[in-house]
């Protein structure tokens, strides 16, 4: 789904329960001209800046990251982070791409919820056992 569109979908979903909805309401309190939101929403602009995405999905009450995906941007921290290691991170990312997403999920938890003090003490005995 194009950006505008699932943003358009968003806004009107909200206005349906709360009039501040409305597209000069919501453009104001992100600070964008009622016009230029409402060519976004129609698709008639390129998606906004990352800034101005982050405002609207606070405002909508959407994920961040969902909404620069679906305008065909990633966050400027995660860029900076794969910079930073860019063979690790793009292999990372390739090798995981056909992994189930409950399996995905999973790893992410995982990920999350490690404790990487115990991970690098037992990553060091294995390679002491190793060599």
């Amino acid at each position: 789904m194009a950006f505008g569109n699932y943003a358009r979908q968003l806004r009107e979903q909200r206005r349906e329960v709360n009039r501040r909805y409305s597209v000069r309401q919501t453009a104001q309190r992100i600070g964008v001209e009622p016009a230029y939101l409402s060519k976004i929403e129609r698709g008639d602009v390129s998606p906004p800046s990352e800034e101005t995405i982050r405002r609207l999905a606070v405002e909508l009450g959407e994920d961040v990251d969902l909404l620069l995906a679906l305008a065909g941007k990633v966050a400027s921290d995660i860029r900076e982070i794969i910079v930073k290691r860019p063979v690790l991170f793009t292999e990372l990312i390739r090798g995981l791409s056909d992994i189930p997403d409950h399996e995905l999920t999973s790893l992410v938890h995982q990920v999350r919820n490690a404790n990487w003090e115990d991970y690098e003490e037992n990553s060091s005995k294995q390679l002491e056992q190793i060599g």
